[in-house]
């Protein structure tokens, strides 16, 4: 079995603690919050406890349960091919690797609690002149900055390597 690179290592470990904090975080909420509770914090942001039974911003939430296997599956699928992408970077690809960590285990987060609550726990409540943006958590913010990332990324050295072929 051939041996992972520092840089790899250092990839699968930012994925790692994405998905330690994440479940941290989710279980610090757990913990002191009953479904529905809400703890403002700013004019601007609450801690609340929800549960999201579909996907992003509640998609499908009301689909009749499916949505979680569907959801689960696609989540495992995903996070393989990030794991075999991960492991085939090359080691100069940095940017790319951040992102794909932060989406890694982002998606692992998500899809654990899919599998053991059937849900996702939600509690991170932005608002401002009476607008909520969707609950979320820390797994949802690590793939949508890994996402960005991984666009800005594309978009800054996309060209460079269309140029070295």
């Amino acid at each position: 079995m051939p041996s992972l690179r520092p840089i790899t290592m250092l990839w699968f470990a930012l994925a790692a603690s994405v998905l330690l904090l994440d479940q941290y975080s989710k279980l610090w909420i757990v913990e002191r919050f009953s479904y529905g509770d809400i703890e403002s914090l700013s004019g601007f942001f609450n801690l609340v406890r929800v549960h999201n039974y579909g996907a992003a911003f509640s998609f499908l939430s009301d689909a009749g349960g499916w949505q979680r296997w569907a959801f689960s599956l696609l989540a495992a699928v995903i996070s393989i091919v990030l794991v075999v992408w991960i492991a085939r970077l090359p080691t100069q690809s940095k940017m790319e690797g951040l992102a794909l960590a932060l989406i890694l285990g982002g998606a692992l987060g998500n899809l654990y609690d899919r599998l053991t609550l059937g849900y996702v726990v939600d509690f991170l409540d932005f608002h401002w002149s009476g607008m909520h943006f969707p609950a979320f958590n820390i797994a949802d913010a690590g793939i949508s900055v890994g996402a960005a990332v991984l666009i800005f990324d594309t978009l800054i050295n996309g060209s460079e390597a269309d140029n070295n072929e």
